[in-house]
């Protein structure tokens, strides 16, 4: 069974909340003076994984917002191409870059909370069907469920372990 094989909407949902919980109690304690701080085993820093995933949820939800209003869906984003996918994340960094952690943490959880939103209005079949959105392609095996796992509970899961990795080599530095 692959990851994103769930079983129901209800299942989905859950997967999703408790990944964010759980990446988002990552954050608990951590000095506002280390958000922006790099170390050489994580690619991201603390701010930058939080401006990614705020990112691309409101890029996931977008491109679902555009098919059901009848405009063209542009992917990943406007301006960018699949194979630019740096430039965009980039995008993501510098829109919240004058952020405080508190303040990215905010906006996350606000994110979270519209993402499991729209997830809640759309049927099973919508879901769990290839084909039945334009946006999500006509490879098999990539219904909307999939695009919504690869965007929100996995890299909740990879990136609370970036931070832990980032955490472990901040204590050892010190």
């Amino acid at each position: 069974m692959a990851s994103f094989d769930y079983q129901s909407k209800a299942e989905l949902i859950e997967a999703v909340h408790t990944g964010y919980l759980l990446l988002d109690g990552e954050y608990e304690g951590m000095p506002e003076d280390q958000k922006d701080v790099l170390v050489p085993e994580v690619d991201r820093t603390p701010a930058q994984i939080i401006a990614y995933q705020l990112g691309w949820l409101d890029l996931v939800m977008s491109w679902d917002r555009d098919e059901k209003a009848g405009r063209t869906v542009v992917m990943p984003a406007p301006g960018y191409k699949w194979n630019q996918l740096g430039g965009l994340y980039q995008s993501f960094y510098d829109q919240y870059a004058d952020c405080s952690l508190a303040d990215l943490r905010r906006l996350f959880g606000e994110a979270e909370k519209k993402w499991l939103d729209w997830i809640d209005t759309l049927s099973e079949e919508e879901l769990f069907t290839q084909g039945v959105r334009k946006w999500t392609g006509d490879k098999p095996n990539w219904p909307m469920v999939r695009w919504i796992h690869i965007n929100s509970a996995a890299p909740f899961k990879s990136f609370r372990a970036k931070l832990r990795k980032w955490k472990k080599h901040q204590s050892l530095s010190k």
